[in-house]
């Protein structure tokens, strides 16, 4: 017998007692099982984000969460969250930068959104002695006026696929495949007429106007965050900087990938050991935190986010005073980071806040909803 990963498995058991699952709670349990392990993370893991590539985009995030309290009028205290925040690399460098601003420090009521113990473990020795409370959902993180910072979060949670047949649309489903020993891609049977209206009338495009052979993905946990996001900073005050990879206009197309050790793997296989991820629909969490009152800017590119906040005189500033290799590594973490064959397009960043606060650093001259390149 073929060995499995012990995820795989379990969905193997329950498939073949119980006939395929929807994709969606494959993928909710896999992203689950990885990251409770704590080694995805940095050049001896699955992948690399941008807080492992370059110190200088967490001191850029923690002095925009200082700019932007100001524009909040200086509250305290104030909630500053980051969810998913990793080994801590991040929140390490920001509250670095943000020591420049001793009042912003001394207003700071520092949250962390991670299930994870292993990484809570990690993010515990990063943020050293500074007070900090973990959160196993944004829900329970107190009321009050928030900044909230979410790097490469929202692309790990769990979507559905939809496929469009001469029948209709179908969820797509996991099965095994006991000849090939494998567990691989189904369909669910085409939806009734009427719940097909239902899909298209609650979520619009693309499902609307797509040909056949079409897939569409949905996050409904995001939209749902996104919204929730949305009521809380309309109510109470504040923002939240979203950057991922993903799509500025809702469009279809299959992005569920999985990464390990650097590398594609096939997405399907090893279960709880790979990195599983698709594309984010910043559109559809635009719509959904607007409904609910908040201001959207963006999605601007990260290129020219980082850009604008000074990415390239901050790296010229740490040059200055490195080693001749030192200075090689800060230029190329940054070039990684904002250039458009790199990470500059591909990943995006959005913001949501209250309706009145002015436009944050790098969303300057941006109207509310509209997309920048």
């Amino acid at each position: 017998m073929v060995s499995v990963s012990p995820l795989t498995e379990q969905v193997r058991a329950r498939c073949r007692d119980s006939g395929p699952l929807p994709l969606s709670q494959v993928m909710a349990e896999a992203v689950q099982a990885y990251y409770a392990g704590g080694r995805a993370f940095g050049a001896d893991g699955d992948f690399t984000t941008a807080p492992e590539i370059s110190q200088t985009y967490g001191e850029l995030l923690g002095l925009w969460s200082v700019v932007v309290w100001q524009m909040m009028g200086c509250p305290s205290p104030v909630r500053w969250v980051e969810v998913g925040p990793g080994r801590g690399t991040l929140i390490r460098d920001a509250l670095r930068a943000a020591a420049a601003v001793p009042a912003f420090l001394a207003a700071v009521d520092l949250h962390l959104v991670e299930t994870s113990p292993a990484l809570r473990d990690q993010q515990r020795q990063a943020v050293g002695e500074r007070p900090c409370q973990w959160h196993d959902t944004l829900a329970t993180v107190p009321a009050g006026p928030m900044i909230l910072l979410a790097n490469e979060f929202l692309d790990a949670l769990p979507i559905e696929q939809w496929v469009r047949s001469p029948l209709g649309w179908h969820q797509r489903c996991v099965e095994w495949v006991e000849s090939r020993q494998e567990l691989a891609f189904t369909l669910a049977p085409a939806l009734s007429a009427a719940d097909e209206a239902a899909l298209c009338d609650r979520w619009g495009e693309p499902f609307l106007s797509a040909p056949d052979g079409a897939i569409v993905e949905l996050c409904p946990f995001g939209v749902e965050i996104a919204a929730a996001l949305g009521q809380r900073l309309a109510e109470q005050g504040g923002a939240a900087l979203l950057v991922d990879y993903g799509y500025a206009v809702s469009q279809s197309g299959d992005s569920l990938q999985a990464l390990r050790h650097h590398r594609f793997h096939p997405v399907l296989a090893d279960l709880g050991l790979v990195d599983l991820t698709a594309h984010v629909d910043f559109a559809r969490l635009a719509s959904a935190a607007v409904a609910q009152g908040a201001q959207a800017l963006g999605p601007v590119t990260q290129g020219r986010f980082l850009a604008g906040l000074g990415i390239e005189a901050r790296a010229k500033a740490l040059m200055k005073r490195a080693t001749p290799q030192q200075a090689a590594d800060i230029a190329s973490g940054v070039h990684r980071l904002i250039n458009p064959a790199e990470m500059g397009t591909l990943f995006k960043v959005i913001t949501l806040c209250h309706p009145a606060l002015p436009s944050p650093p790098g969303f300057e001259a941006l109207l509310q909803g509209r997309s920048a390149p």
